[in-house]
């Protein structure tokens, strides 16, 4: 079975999408589209802005989530997912190509969602770190016990075996870092986001998520969507929207995502987005299952 794979933030680079939109009139009108709804001109920061520009959220988010859909539908009949899931904001890009959202619905709640996660971030300093070479368990064992309130630290990405990102308070995530490599990890990574995503401190951006999901239509999607809070295959538009909502506070299970794809019967991968950071991850993942 064909599943297809929507990248998340991180996986944007300077001219992202510019051969697309140069060889493909459909791909053009979908980028000129974006243009309109978003009310500037975003292709220009993607064919030739600056890193610096580029990687702040507001850009990035829907950056990422046009390069992925228009890759996508830019395959016109060629697209034929059979079952789709996102990383993170590339769940957003799975639910649109899958059907459940039209192109301007979705962009839109992605829009909304890069700024009022922007908003979260500058309201506390907060950030994010990889974790290389230990268990899920032992990640979340530590981080349980640094966390006590004020310290947040929770872990937010199940990437692949062996690589858990932690997310949380600045003081929270550097406290669970130095645990952590006393616990054995390999490596402890700072990534250079913005904010803690996919923690408790994305609250006030879940809330005002919330009201403008549940303002907006979801059909039934094409094909199941797996979805990352909880790694299963949804078509209601109910229990999509649902789990939409949830994931901002919530963890990325990916892991368990691709597994559980693997099992209904997916055989091959295709990702959609900019960069091959999911197919890299996805070798891991069936690796371990092919070494059960």
């Amino acid at each position: 079975m064909k599943a297809y794979v929507f990248t998340g933030q991180g996986a944007q680079f300077c001219g992202m999408g510019k051969e697309l939109y140069e060889n493909s009139s459909l791909a053009k009108e979908y980028f000129e589209k974006a243009n309109e709804i978003l009310g500037f001109r975003i292709t220009d920061i993607m064919f030739n802005g600056s890193d610096e520009e580029l990687k702040q959220t507001k850009v990035t988010q829907p950056a990422v989530f046009i390069h992925s859909v228009v890759t996508a539908l830019a395959e016109g009949e060629g697209f034929a997912p059979q079952m789709v899931a996102g990383h993170s904001l590339g769940e957003f890009s799975a639910l649109t190509a899958a059907g459940a959202l039209t192109f301007e619905d979705g962009l839109r709640l992605v829009y909304k969602r890069a700024l009022a996660m922007q908003k979260a971030c500058e309201m506390q300093p907060s950030t994010m770190a990889a974790i290389i070479g230990l268990s899920d368990e032992v990640v979340e064992d530590v981080c349980r016990e640094v966390n006590n309130g004020e310290r947040i630290v929770v872990a937010a990405n199940y990437n692949c075996p062996g690589q858990v990102v932690i997310s949380g308070s600045v003081e929270g995530v550097n406290k669970a870092c130095e645990k952590l490599k006393e616990a054995g990890a390999k490596r402890t990574l700072p990534l250079s986001v913005s904010g803690a995503f996919h923690s408790p401190l994305m609250q006030p951006a879940k809330d005002e998520l919330q009201a403008a999901i549940e303002a907006t239509e979801f059909k039934a999607p094409r094909c199941p969507v797996y979805q990352n809070v909880d790694g299963k295959p949804h078509t209601s538009p109910d229990e999509i929207k649902k789990n939409l909502i949830a994931q901002l506070t919530a963890p990325v299970r990916w892991t368990h995502t691709i597994l559980e794809m693997i099992k209904d019967g997916a055989t091959e991968f295709t990702e959609c987005g900019p960069g091959n950071v999911q197919q890299g991850l996805i070798k891991k993942i069936k690796a371990s299952a092919e070494n059960c």
